[in-house]
């Protein structure tokens, strides 16, 4: 493959995320080198141009910039406690999923063998790589992502939340946390549903009218960030003694509709503090404060 002026990229780790940034650079001109456990898992990109590394010190030393898109921050130890010697003068971009604490540890350990880090997190799915809707939360020196943006934003626009390496995975997790936790209740209110009868083709629809409407609910009487960050609640759209209330009839409802109680149960939790600490007027938005500060027993 004759070499455009873009920059040179290696990718590490070809599962669905890997494949769709390796694509995706590709199709911007940029040489891409890649290498996966799996060999096979290159061969349809090699054959759409990317060069694939023998093993993971040739990819390392392939490319300035090195791409990480693999299950977990063991998994990068794994592929390149070997390749240490091709390390020093590389940037290498985590984008693997794990926690704060584990990708500060990564950017030590990186920077012991001469590499520069930054931690990522991709905040859509694979299908949606290079498209505009796309965009990967970034932390590490930021002078860092200015030298390599233009070639990270080929991926997704980059955000940056700043030097600290851990930011870009506790944002992620957040993310995530919001994601996960909808899924499950969307799918629990279908079960219930479904206890009556109603399909989910049926009932989906209805619920997700639901979730559409989450943020203007959160901005009814003005922005609820601003008023949470001054720690003020005030119960005139709706209570926690309101919304308690209703958190009690779904954990009954479920439990004679016999299904599982844990997730409508935890929310009960939240409002059941909130009440017990004497906030039982103030607005919804209270329970953080038992969120932030958990008793012993129930964490």
């Amino acid at each position: 493959m004759a070499h455009s002026g873009e920059t040179s990229v290696t990718v590490i780790g070809l599962g669905p995320m890997g494949q769709a940034m390796t694509r995706t650079w590709l199709g911007a001109g940029h040489p891409v080198t890649v290498w996966n456990r799996t060999p096979s898992r290159a061969a349809a990109l090699v054959a759409d141009g990317a060069t694939r590394a023998a093993t993971p010190a040739d990819a390392v030393a392939a490319s300035d910039l090195v791409i990480l898109s693999l299950t977990d921050y063991q998994a990068m130890y794994d592929v390149l406690d070997g390749a240490t010697r091709s390390l020093p003068g590389r940037t290498i971009v985590n984008l693997s999923s794990d926690t704060p604490d584990r990708t500060r540890e990564a950017a030590t350990w990186a920077a012991k063998h001469g590499a520069t880090f930054l931690t990522g997190g991709v905040m859509i799915p694979a299908p949606m790589v290079g498209t505009k809707e796309a965009y990967v939360y970034y932390s590490g020196p930021e002078a860092v992502l200015d030298r390599h943006r233009t070639t990270l934003a080929r991926i997704g626009v980059p955000r940056y939340l700043g030097e600290d390496p851990g930011l870009a995975q506790l944002m992620y997790q957040a993310n995530l946390d919001v994601f996960l936790s909808t899924l499950s209740a969307l799918l629990h209110a279908t079960a219930l549903m479904g206890t009556a009868g109603f399909t989910a083709t049926k009932a989906l629809p209805e619920l997700l009218d639901t979730i559409r409407g989450v943020p203007a609910m959160l901005e009814a009487g003005g922005p609820a960030g601003p008023r949470i960050d001054a720690g003020e609640h005030p119960g005139t759209l709706s209570t926690v003694t309101m919304m308690g209330a209703t958190a009690d009839h779904i954990v009954t409802t479920s439990e004679a509709a016999g299904i599982d109680l844990a997730l409508p149960k935890a929310v009960q939790a939240h409002y059941a503090r909130a009440i017990a600490d004497g906030h039982g007027a103030d607005n919804w938005t209270r329970i953080i404060d038992g969120i932030r500060s958990p008793r012993p027993e129930t964490r």
